[in-house]
């Protein structure tokens, strides 16, 4: 299994912005990757330098939030509907964007979700727990 480090990450989203930029072809993941990048043009100045973006250091104290962060996840979330794992996280998600009118609205309330498991996890020492998170979407799909 593939584990980019940090930045690896932040090189590939500067890389997709760079070739969206220029109008480059992609390829399916980078193609991807980059609807999420023309969603957030609050990001693109720190996607234009590779240098800076590696040198910038986000952290819980940052004034700002973390694009790579922020894209990262949106590209997860994508990739587990893509092949719905957990299993049930595409309707789940289908149905949330669906009462939200929005997959970009929807897909922050999903992240929210997301980082709770990942949290939770962490804090327990035990694996993440797919159901609870597919569930916690479904309950946000399901309140008003």
């Amino acid at each position: 299994m593939f584990t980019p480090s940090q930045d690896d990450v932040r090189r590939f989203f500067c890389s997709v912005y760079a070739k969206t930029v220029s109008q480059r072809v992609t390829d399916s993941l980078e193609t991807l990757a980059a609807g999420w990048v023309q969603e957030h043009p609050q990001y693109h100045e720190s996607l234009a330098n590779e240098q800076i973006a590696l040198s910038t250091d986000f952290n819980a104290q940052s004034p700002t939030e973390n694009p790579f962060l922020h894209l990262s996840m949106h590209l997860s979330i994508s990739e587990q509907c893509s092949i719905d794992q957990p299993r049930g996280i595409r309707q789940a998600v289908e149905l949330l964007s669906s009462r939200r009118g929005d997959l970009h609205h929807a897909h922050h309330e999903v992240m929210e979700c997301l980082g709770t498991m990942l949290w939770e996890s962490q804090r327990s020492g035990r694996p993440p727990d797919g159901q609870a998170y597919i569930d916690a979407v479904q309950r946000r799909a399901t309140k008003d």
